[in-house]
């Protein structure tokens, strides 16, 4: 909130999720982090054996049971365990323990995986308990999420080009109104124009005046 009291965004599970605009046209499974504990410790030997010969490779089939090293793994391997460990807000995969590998159970290369999970629920349920638990500090490791939230519910604030619809005129989910603060070589905006741009009027908003103006040397 403002020192005036004004909303600038909320962090409710159903607002993060309106936010991220995911709506699946099929049925997808509930998905919590205490099915995965619970699941890895009913994985069979044979499993692991499945998951050895299709995802890591032939010169580092395991000798004994987990955790593995990242590297072991083929390249499409690590694509996948990276996509999972971004999932569970894992910081790192360096090592693939049995919570990891029960979510490969459901892969096979060059098919769609076997069951098909309620992601989007369980990233704004998660997104929301850090939020409210969260320090005055801790924010700031979320910076990312909090650009994307300012964005979604004060797009009236801000100067750039946001595109909030496709070609096709459906509503795009807030990650592509704008590239001001995505992290890409290709990204049209400098340093610069991203603190004129983005951070300045997020300066106004949070102190409730105007901040001082950059200038670009």
């Amino acid at each position: 909130m403002t020192p005036y009291q004004t909303v600038l965004f909320y962090i409710t599970a159903e607002s993060i999720n309106e936010m991220l605009h995911f709506h699946p046209t099929h049925s997808l499974a509930p998905f919590s982090m205490g099915y995965l504990p619970e699941k890895a410790s009913q994985m069979s030997s044979s499993e692991i054996t499945r998951i050895a010969q299709l995802f890591m490779r032939p010169d580092c089939q395991p000798q004994g049971p987990p955790p593995y090293v990242h590297s072991w793994f083929t390249e499409t391997g690590r694509l996948i365990l990276d996509m999972i460990s971004f999932i569970l807000g894992f910081k790192t995969s360096e090592y693939v323990d049995e919570t990891i590998l029960v979510m490969l159970l459901m892969f096979t290369p060059g098919q769609p995986p076997v069951v098909k999970y309620d992601y989007a629920s369980f990233i704004a349920n998660k997104s929301n308990e850090k939020f409210i638990n969260l320090d005055r500090e801790g924010v700031f490791k979320y910076t990312s999420f909090i650009y994307h939230l300012l964005l979604y519910y004060q797009p009236d604030s801000f100067s750039f080009p946001i595109r909030k619809f496709d070609s096709k005129g459906e509503r795009r989910s807030v990650n592509f109104w704008t590239s001001v603060f995505h992290n890409v070589c290709e990204s049209p905006y400098t340093y610069c124009e991203f603190i004129d741009l983005f951070v300045h009027p997020i300066s106004t908003l949070l102190i409730g005046a105007p901040s001082p103006v950059s200038l670009v040397i």
